[in-house]
């Protein structure tokens, strides 16, 4: 059960100021302390995001945050390009420590599906980690199916990665 906060959490759409520090924050403070993940990984976080938000021109991609109070407490992106034509890639997605399991994931994740079924992507992909037990939940009852596993060090340690992909309908 999740912290509830003392404002209502809104989801926007669109980049926001601080967005690029806010987002590498939220996922250093989760990934460092529950899996171990250090520089490498938030330099890919951080490096990947600046280098999204410098293209969110491209009416393929777009990001949202969850908020509360004026301040960002979640995120997550489709971006709409680095996959090849008609694929959507679901990206930085995170909901800050004390929020999780209160619906900002949820209402993050189902505006991005509905982005990425309107703009005709065919499938979404996204790549993660065995062990994220939440949000690999979250996906399945979106339609996501885990269509490969293996043994890797993309982020920085040893980790079983993992890709999963959702058709469109």
């Amino acid at each position: 059960e999740g912290g509830h906060a003392a404002q209502p959490i809104m989801v926007i759409s669109g980049y926001q100021p601080g967005l690029i520090a806010r987002v590498t924050d939220m996922h250093m403070r989760y990934y460092a302390r529950e899996h171990g993940l250090g520089r490498r990984f938030e330099a890919l976080v951080a490096g990947g995001l600046a280098e999204f938000c410098d293209r969110l021109d491209n009416p393929l991609n777009a990001i949202w945050t969850a908020q509360t109070g004026g301040e960002i407490v979640g995120s997550l992106a489709i971006d709409g390009e680095d996959m090849g034509a008609g694929i959507a890639h679901l990206r930085w997605f995170i909901v800050a420590d004390g929020l999780r399991g209160g619906g900002a994931g949820k209402r993050l994740l189902d505006a991005a599906l509905a982005f990425a079924d309107g703009h005709g992507f065919s499938e979404t992909h996204l790549s993660t980690f065995a062990g994220l037990d939440a949000a690999r939940h979250l996906y399945e009852m979106r339609g996501f199916e885990l269509a490969e596993e293996r043994a890797g060090r993309q982020w920085g340690r040893e980790l079983v990665e993992q890709r999963f992909i959702r058709r469109s309908k």
